[in-house]
């Protein structure tokens, strides 16, 4: 990976320079040892680059879920007073994913030779994520890091378990619109084409419905290979669209100018963004590193933005709570109200780890009320696309009738 850092040094002008390192931690760790700082830190990315989220899919191969279970049964072994080498050499032999086990192998090679723990873990940044290597780091250089895997398995327990949730509330509804679409196709492909044949026979006057679904079936029946094609390109893109950055920004933007839903995704981030800081603060991280790793994890634009933006506060001695108080219509208030008398009482961690418990409650809760609301209303739609399929197909049968 290759990076445009700006280093600043101690009585000298800030440098520009490029640098080619496994991973961001890598660029930091190597200027530090020069004696200098790094200012900003941007990677330069090949134009023809694979997008990241088919990278993403490809060349990981490893859930989150496995990676949390990893850190919760490496805290175990630690604590247990096993080296980390051997504790390694124990997760290698049980793991079942080929591709963790490989790498679990690469590490404990890594750590034999002399790399640290963190440092091995940073030439797989696609594997493990930031937050997870910098809380590794953390540990190592407090001696605890036992206690920081654990905490990091625990924060990403939390997090699969909040997707997971959100994911079984939009099962049922994907299902029956998927059985819709297919059932449609069937029927203007197989059925209606049978009734046409009946209405040319008889001389029937087609009501505009009736035509629309004709032309429909004519056209799909004369071009099956081209409707299946480009039902197929539909599904890719719109999965592609969805992935893309620019794709789950739009989507994002529309969630929230939903009603019900833009609660549900306001508290879902405002859970993600607090579980995060409190996991990283209550391992020692600096708040400033904190919060840089926090707008990686939360990654939607919108709502790291704001993150962002509390970071440069930050740096300039404003309070945490200060940003977020701001984007109220983003961040729930309880968020920045809770922010603030942890500054106050200098329990920021146990504050925000309070508010990312109530908020995961909350929005477990709430993706129950949204599974309620959704089956009348899929009923309702259901019925009304029966209903008007109906109507079209029998208004020229009816009008038959009428006229004999």
């Amino acid at each position: 990976m290759k990076f445009r850092a700006t280093v600043r040094k101690e009585g000298e002008q800030d440098q520009i320079r490029l640098l080619e390192m496994p991973s961001r931690f890598a660029v930091y760790d190597q200027i530090e040892k020069e004696g200098g700082t790094v200012v900003e830190l941007e990677e330069i990315k090949n134009h023809f680059a694979i997008p990241t989220w088919l990278t993403k899919n490809i060349t990981s191969g490893v859930k989150r879920s496995v990676i949390a279970r990893m850190a919760k049964n490496l805290s175990t072994m630690l604590t247990a007073g096993l080296s980390l080498s051997r504790a390694l050499l124990v997760i290698e032999r049980q793991e079942n994913n080929k591709r963790l086990k490989e790498i679990v192998a690469k590490l404990s090679s890594a750590i034999g030779k002399g790399s640290s723990f963190h440092e091995a873990l940073a030439e797989y940044p696609k594997v493990f994520p930031k937050i997870f290597i910098a809380m590794v780091k953390v540990g190592e250089e407090s001696g605890s890091l036992s206690g920081s895997l654990d905490i990091v398995g625990l924060q990403m327990e939390h997090s699969e378990g909040l997707t997971r949730k959100i994911k079984g509330a939009l099962i049922y509804p994907s299902i029956i619109a998927i059985a819709i679409v297919i059932i449609g196709i069937l029927m203007l492909i197989y059925v209606v084409p049978t009734l046409t044949q009946t209405f040319k026979e008889l001389n029937v006057p087609l009501p505009l419905a009736t035509r629309i679904f004709v032309a429909l079936s004519n056209f799909m029946v004369a071009n099956v290979l081209l409707v299946l094609g480009a039902l197929v390109a539909c599904v890719i893109g719109g999965i592609s669209f969805v992935r893309s950055r620019r794709g789950s920004a739009i989507v994002l933007w529309g969630g929230l100018h939903m009603p019900v839903v833009s609660t549900l995704i306001r508290e879902t981030y405002a859970a993600r963004t607090a579980r995060t800081l409190s996991s990283l603060l209550s391992a020692g991280v600096p708040v400033l590193e904190a919060l840089s790793i926090t707008k990686e994890v939360v990654n939607a634009s919108i709502f790291a933005k704001i993150v962002e933006e509390a970071e440069a506060r930050v740096k300039k001695g404003e309070p945490l709570s200060a940003s977020f108080a701001e984007h109220a219509g983003l961040y729930p208030i309880l968020m920045s109200e809770m922010l603030a008398v942890g500054e106050e009482t200098g329990k920021v961690a146990q504050m925000l780890k309070q508010v990312a418990e109530f908020y995961e409650e909350d929005v477990s809760e709430k993706t129950k009320d949204l599974s309620t609301i959704i089956e009348p209303i899929l009923t309702l739609l259901i019925g009304a696309v029966v209903g008007v399929f109906a109507v079209a197909m029998i208004a020229p049968i009816y009008s038959l009738s009428s006229a004999i």
